[in-house]
């Protein structure tokens, strides 16, 4: 009997040049053989599928993810017909409904989605985006005050508010009526709502938790609209026709594959069918984003959450929160052209500040991780940061040292961070232990990513605080950083025969990660500096001609990155995932390096 082996180094590297151990992706190569036979697939594809943990009778739906089979009854959330109804009545008596996003890709899309769905129906729905500088994440009292001097009477958080307990009670007492939609971890305790809807509660026994708020705003709009339905809504209104949800999936695909939840079940339906809906161009606001971006094929969750999420969260950045949103909303295509104008001159100039925080942040942390390399979070605080560039310099300190990573700005006494994880600790309960023990005046967050704000004076505890949570939960669970393997392939068999084959295992991301193939004994043919921070090379085999152009992404001054730019000739390992490249019309096989290895 042929039995998965677990933690086998993969070319025996214990350490590679990016301080990871290299691991084979464990699979039955029985097991994988028969799923082969059994759905006449490829070999590969088969020992992929076993690999990830697809039994046969997941086959079908993994290959063709169909929403028809996975999109579950919306009623089974707790609340969800609590909030139906509630809506069904303010629709009904005319009370005016608003929407209270967050300022990112997740929350913009999911208050889009909500803001087509109520317009098909005839309801104007008021959208409110908060100000990230200025007002912070979340709902807060002042601006639900400013709704309810409007008329409001529902609000509808997406995104957020399932740790809003002081502004959720302040609306209460002066009678505003809040249904959250979120799927952020919770507590124990929730606000006071009249629905909390989200995956996550702790007394939830959905298997969905891996939805983006965007997920669970879609299920609303399916539940809302059957609701609807069923008390004649759309009879009595003789010139409102039932809308057809599934034209919106583009903007659920975007906002799922942006927030980087897992990608697998209903999610991964979502993705793949939405992905189908932009293809035909329909919405101005994604047509106009993906030609600013210069995108020039179908998209893809690579497009999806490298060109259009980043300037769409630009907005909330560095520019105008409510943009992002007003541009997924929109059907007037010189709007969204000119939105999108803007949302992508925003994100150059996020990529700016990035860099001058990120090479700070750097500076910090090498000096840091040398008076103490037995560190088990990187935390990093700086005066006067942009706090729309803290998220994304998390996660390039967690790609970089391979741990935890929290960035916080300091201002007038005030510290607001956010943070990124690594697989096997759990950010975002670390960060709601650290409010529930006082340290924080708010934070929340989900496994991978977190938010929190705190006093100036409390960075020492809370820094202290993660570093014994986590530093105790690597040391038992015995967490080390890694790259998973899937198998080892030569130049020769680096082909768009292969990519193409590939691709039946997508759509790639969080929860199904993209193939990576490791090269055995590869020299660097030519190598140069492209971009900003770019290592640009050509592989080729000890007996072969045959080169692989590679490119790695932002490494120039890493390890990585200097053992290309200087490798003298000797032999190296090297891992990476392979993908179409086109260029001027001509298709041919690149590999995105994602480490390197010396020869032992």
């Amino acid at each position: 009997m042929t039995e998965a082996v677990t933690d086998k180094l993969f070319f025996e590297v214990e350490r590679s040049f990016s301080g990871k151990r290299w691991l084979e992706r464990p699979s039955d190569s029985r097991q994988a053989l028969a799923l082969s036979q059994q759905f006449q697939l490829p070999e590969i594809i088969g020992r992929f599928l076993n690999a990830r943990g697809i039994t046969a009778d997941q086959v079908d739906t993994f290959l063709e993810p169909k929403l028809s089979s996975s999109l579950p009854d919306p009623a089974h959330l707790l609340d969800m017909d609590v909030g139906v109804a509630r809506l069904i009545a303010a629709i009904q008596a005319k009370e005016k409904i608003a929407v209270f996003g967050d300022y990112d890709v997740d929350g913009a899309t999911s208050s889009a989605l909500l803001a087509r769905f109520f317009k098909s129906i005839g309801v104007d729905l008021r959208i409110y985006i908060p100000d990230r500088i200025t007002e912070g994440y979340g709902p807060n009292i002042a601006a639900l005050e400013k709704l309810k001097g409007e008329g409001v009477k529902v609000v509808i958080t997406v995104d957020c508010g399932t740790t809003a307990f002081e502004p959720l009670a302040h609306a209460k007492k002066n009678d505003l009526d809040v249904i959250i939609v979120d799927h952020h971890v919770a507590e124990a305790g929730l606000p006071d709502a009249v629905a909390v809807i989200n995956p996550n509660r702790l007394d939830e026994e959905s298997e969905h938790g891996q939805l983006a708020a965007v997920g669970v705003s879609f299920l609303l709009a399916v539940a809302l609209n059957r609701g609807l339905r069923e008390v004649g809504y759309f009879k009595d209104h003789a010139d409102i026709s039932e809308p057809d949800l599934m034209q919106w999936l583009d903007i659920v695909a975007l906002g799922t594959v942006a927030d980087m939840v897992a990608l697998t079940g209903v999610n991964r339906a979502l993705v793949v069918q939405g992905l189908k809906v932009m293809a035909k161009r329909r919405n101005a606001g994604l047509s106009a984003l993906a030609d600013v971006a210069r995108m020039d094929e179908a998209p893809s969750t690579y497009h999806l959450g490298f060109l259009m999420g980043p300037r769409v969260n630009a907005g909330g950045r560095v520019g105008e929160s409510y943009l992002g949103t007003q541009l997924l909303a929109t059907d007037d295509a010189d709007e969204a052209f000119n939105i999108a104008q803007k949302l992508d001159a925003y994100n150059t100039e996020r990529r700016e500040i990035e860099d001058v925080v990120l090479q700070e942040a750097l500076e910090l942390a090498d000096q840091k991780t040398q008076e103490d390399a037995s560190g088990s979070v990187v935390f990093i605080a700086g005066k006067d940061w942009h706090p729309g560039v803290i998220g994304i310099v998390a996660s390039r300190l967690k790609e970089r040292y391979g741990l935890p990573a929290c960035v916080l700005t300091i201002q007038d006494g005030k510290a607001t961070g956010s943070g990124r994880s690594i697989t096997g600790v759990d950010l975002g309960a670390c960060v709601i232990a650290a409010r529930q023990a006082g340290i924080l005046t708010n934070g929340g967050g989900h496994a991978m990513a977190a938010g929190f704000s705190l006093a100036e004076d409390q960075l020492d505890a809370f820094s202290e605080f993660l570093s014994e949570r986590i530093g105790k939960q690597i040391e038992e669970e015995g967490i080390v950083p890694t790259l998973n393997v899937d198998g080892a392939i030569t130049i020769e068999g680096a082909t768009m025969e292969l990519v193409e084959v590939l691709a039946k295992m997508g759509p790639f991301g969080t929860g199904n990660a993209e193939p990576r193939f490791a090269f055995s004994s590869v020299r660097i043919a030519k190598v140069d500096v492209v971009g900003v921070n770019h290592v640009r090379c050509f592989l080729s085999g000890l007996d072969s001609k045959k080169q692989l152009a590679c490119i790695a992404f932002r490494c120039v001054d890493t390890e990585l990155g200097q053992a290309l730019l200087n490798h003298n000739g000797l032999p190296l390992h090297i891992v990476g995932r392979l993908r179409e490249n086109l260029w001027q019309g001509r298709s041919s096989v690149q590999l995105l390096i994602d480490d390197v290895a010396a020869v032992s």
